[in-house]
C-alpha cells in the first residue's frame, strides 16, 4: 500500500493548480497588508496575474479578467476605466486586423499565394525549404502566427509523403532498437507505435524551419502578433503625447531585421540539417537524390494548384480588399506626403479606423458577382437567391479569437492601474542602480530576461509583465522609450526552443514526432540568431527612425504627469 506521504505528493501532482490558485494570492498578501497603500494593492494584482500566467493556472484569458474584479474592490481603478482598458484603439486594430486575415483564409486565396511562391522558388531540398520559410514568414505577417503554421503543415507533410511514396527521400528513419523501451517511453511519454518514429533530419529541417519563419514574420508587421499590439497599446496609453507606434515606421525598421534573422536561421539550419557548407557529411550525401525528386514535388505542387482551380470572384475581391488594408495603414500618416486622414478631418485617426473600413466592406461585398445578371434576358443566369457577403459572422463566430481580445485588454489594464496608483513611482524607486547601466546593457538584460521567460509562458502575458516596467524604466533612466520597450517586445516573439513556448512550436512537432531536446538544439542556435541580429540592428537603424539620442518632450511629460 501507498504511504500517506506518497498520496500526499500524488494528490498534489493532480490537484496543483488548484492548490496554485488558492495558495499563491494568500502568500502575496504581505505584500500590501503592512503597507496598505494603492501602489502597493496594485503590485499585488500584478503579481498575481504574472504567476497565474506563467504556470498558466488559469485560462489566459480568464487570468485577464481578474483586473475587472479586484482594481475596483481594492480601490486602485474603478469599474468604467478598467472597463475602457478592454476595448481600446489598440484592440479594435487587433480585432480588424483578425477579420481582415479570417477573410484571406476563408477563401483560400493564402493557400494559393504559397503554392505559387513554392513553385516559383523551385523544389529541390534546399530550394523547397527555402521557400517554405519565404511563404510562411510572408504569410505570417499579416495573419496569425498560428494560422501561417497551421496552413504549412499540411503542405509539407503531402510533399514530404509524395516523396516517399515515389522512392525518393524518406520522411521517418527506420524504428531503432538500440534503446531501452523504457527509456524510450520516458522520452516520448506516448505509448503508441506510431509516436515511435523518428524524423528524418530533413523532416525536422522543413518543420521547424516552419514554426521558427511564422515567429519571425510576425515581427515584420505590427498587426502580426499579438506582442505587437501589447506594445503598442501599452506604450500609447503610458505616453499618450507621443506619435503613437507608426504602422510605416514599424515595417521600416523591422522588415529589413525579419529578412536578416529569417534567412540567417535558414542558412544555420540548413547547414546542421542539411550539410550546407559540409558537402562530404552525410547530411549532405542524403538529400543528393538528382532532378527527380524535384520533378515529383513540382508535379504535386501543381496537382494541388490544379485542384484549386480557377482564381475566383471571392479570392480576387478579397486580395484587393487585403491590398487595400496595407495601403491604408501605411498612408494614413507616412510622414513624407500629407495622409489620407490629415486630409479629412483634424480629428485623431488610428489604424483601427484604416481596419474597420475594409472589414465593414467584407461585409458588404458579396462573394459572387451573379447579381450583375439580375436583368438578364436568360432567365437561368438571373440570380435565385442573395449572395453571401465576402465574410459572413458565422465564420469570425467560430474563428475569432476572443480569448486573446481579453489578454491584451488585461494587460492594458495592469498599465492603466500602475500608472494611476504611483506603482510607476515605486518601481521607478527601486530601478535607479539599474538604470544607472549604459542604455545598451539595459536593453540587452532586458531583452535576455524577456527571452528567457517567453520560452516558458505565454508570449503575450510576458509582453503585458515586462514591458509596463520598462516603460517606467526608460523615465528614470531618461532614456527613449522606444528604445527600451520595442527590443523587448520583439525578444517576447523569440519563444523557439519548446513546443510548450508558442502555439507554431507545438503544430510543427507534432506531426514529425521531434523530441524537445532536438529543437532546443536547434532553436537556441536560432535565438542566437536573432538577438544578435537585434542588438546590431535596432540601436544604428531605430535610431535613424526616432533619434534615441534625445528624450522626448512627451516622455518628459508623461514623467511629469507620473510625478
Amino acid at each position: 500500500m501507498a504511504s500517506g506521504g506518497q498520496l500526499i505528493l500524488n494528490a498534489m501532482r493532480i490537484y496543483w493548480k488548484t492548490l496554485f490558485i488558492i495558495l499563491y494570492p494568500i502568500v502575496l498578501l504581505p505584500i500590501f497588508i503592512l503597507n496598505n497603500v494603492a501602489a502597493l494593492r496594485c503590485l499585488y494584482v500584478v503579481l498575481l496575474m504574472a504567476g497565474y500566467w506563467v504556470f498558466e493556472a488559469l485560462p489566459l484569458p480568464v487570468t485577464s479578467m481578474i483586473p475587472m474584479v479586484l482594481f475596483p474592490l481594492m480601490g486602485v481603478l474603478d469599474s468604467d476605466r478598467v472597463s475602457l482598458c478592454y476595448l481600446k484603439e489598440t484592440n479594435m486594430m487587433f480585432v480588424g486586423g483578425l477579420i481582415i486575415a479570417l477573410a484571406v483564409e476563408h477563401c483560400n486565396l493564402h493557400r494559393r499565394v504559397a503554392l505559387h511562391v513554392i513553385k516559383m522558388v523551385g523544389c529541390s531540398p534546399r530550394k523547397l525549404n527555402l521557400g517554405l520559410v519565404t511563404v510562411t514568414m510572408l504569410v505570417s505577417m499579416w495573419i496569425s502566427n498560428t494560422a501561417a503554421t497551421a496552413m504549412m503543415i499540411p503542405i509539407i507533410e503531402a510533399t514530404l509523403t509524395e516523396l516517399e511514396e515515389q522512392g525518393i527521400g524518406q520522411m521517418f528513419e527506420t524504428p531503432f532498437l538500440d534503446e531501452k523501451p523504457g527509456e524510450k517511453l520516458r522520452e516520448t511519454n506516448v505509448e503508441d507505435e506510431e509516436q515511435q518514429k523518428r524524423p528524418t533530419r530533413e523532416t525536422m529541417c522543413y518543420f521547424m524551419s516552419t514554426a521558427f519563419a511564422a515567429c519571425i514574420g510576425g515581427n515584420g508587421c505590427i498587426i502580426g502578433s499579438g506582442t505587437n499590439l501589447t506594445f503598442k497599446g501599452i506604450f500609447e496609453g503610458t505616453f499618450g503625447d507621443s506619435p503613437g507606434v507608426e504602422f510605416a515606421k514599424w515595417l521600416f525598421l523591422n522588415v529589413p531585421m525579419m529578412l536578416i534573422m529569417m534567412y540567417l536561421t535558414v542558412i544555420w539550419l540548413q547547414f546542421w540539417y542539411m550539410g550546407l557548407f559540409r558537402p562530404n557529411s552525410a547530411d549532405a550525401k542524403r538529400i543528393k537524390v538528382g532532378m527527380q525528386s524535384e520533378k515529383v514535388a513540382g508535379k504535386l505542387i501543381g496537382r494541388k494548384l490544379t485542384e484549386m482551380g480557377r482564381m475566383s470572384f471571392h479570392e480576387k475581391a478579397v486580395g484587393c480588399l487585403f491590398l487595400l488594408s496595407v495601403v491604408l495603414w501605411f498612408f494614413r500618416k507616412p510622414q513624407f506626403i500629407a495622409g489620407w486622414a490629415e486630409m479629412i478631418t483634424q480629428h485623431k485617426v488610428k489604424d483601427a479606423t484604416a481596419a474597420l473600413i475594409v472589414v465593414l466592406l467584407l461585409f458588404v461585398i458579396p462573394s459572387n458577382p451573379e447579381f450583375i445578371y439580375i436583368f438578364s434576358k436568360d432567365e437561368n443566369k438571373r440570380p435565385k437567391a442573395p449572395s453571401h457577403a465576402l465574410l459572413t459572422w458565422k465564420v469570425v463566430h467560430q474563428k475569432l479569437p476572443w480569448g486573446l481580445i481579453f489578454l491584451l485588454g488585461g494587460g492594458f489594464a495592469l498599465a492603466e492601474a500602475s500608472k494611476e496608483s504611483g506603482m510607476s513611482e515605486l518601481i521607478a524607486d527601486h530601478l535607479h542602480g539599474f538604470a544607472t547601466l549604459p542604455r545598451f546593457w539595459v536593453m540587452v538584460i532586458s531583452c535576455l530576461i524577456a527571452t528567457l521567460l517567453t520560452q516558458f509562458s505565454s508570449n503575450v502575458a510576458v509582453a503585458n509583465v515586462v514591458l509596463p516596467v520598462l516603460a517606467q524604466m526608460s523615465l528614470v533612466a531618461k532614456i527613449h522609450p522606444m528604445y527600451l520597450m520595442m527590443p523587448a517586445t520583439l525578444a517576447c516573439s523569440f519563444s523557439y526552443c519548446l513546443p510548450v513556448s508558442t502555439p507554431p512550436m507545438a503544430i510543427a512537432a507534432a506531426p514529425c514526432n521531434m523530441s524537445s531536446k532536438e529543437m532546443t538544439k536547434a532553436g537556441l542556435g536560432v535565438v542566437v540568431i536573432s538577438l544578435c541580429t537585434l542588438f546590431l540592428v535596432f540601436p544604428f537603424l531605430g535610431n535613424v527612425i526616432w533619434d534615441f539620442d534625445q528624450f522626448p518632450d512627451w516622455a518628459m511629460n508623461a514623467m511629469h504627469k507620473g510625478g
